[in-house]
């Protein structure tokens, strides 16, 4: 696909990038590089293909949520700066 100096110029305008006089060639080859190659992706032929959202088939497998009592609450706060209530007592962090 071709692209005119006066396009990339605009793009690079809008993406609020500076390109010197001396790149623009350099950034004309590689846009279209990339645009005949996402042509090529756009024809490929995709017909009869499943429909896939990743490359395998892992799933995420969660444990049921169970409610588990704590016994040793004391081991628990042993490292707690300020235990208050059998609780972390934590500094307030929205004013």
């Amino acid at each position: 696909m071709q692209v005119s100096k006066e396009e990339l110029l605009h793009i690079a305008n809008l993406a609020r990038l500076n390109i010197d006089e001396n790149e623009v060639d350099n950034y004309l080859k590689n846009l279209e590089d990339i645009l005949n190659f996402a042509n090529i992706v756009n024809k490929a032929n995709v017909e009869g293909l499943d429909i896939t959202i990743g490359a395998n088939e892992a799933k995420n497998i969660f444990r049921k949520d169970e409610i588990k009592m704590f016994e040793d609450n004391e081991a628990l706060l042993q490292n707690a700066i300020n235990p208050e209530q059998n609780m972390f007592k934590i500094p307030k962090v929205i004013n």
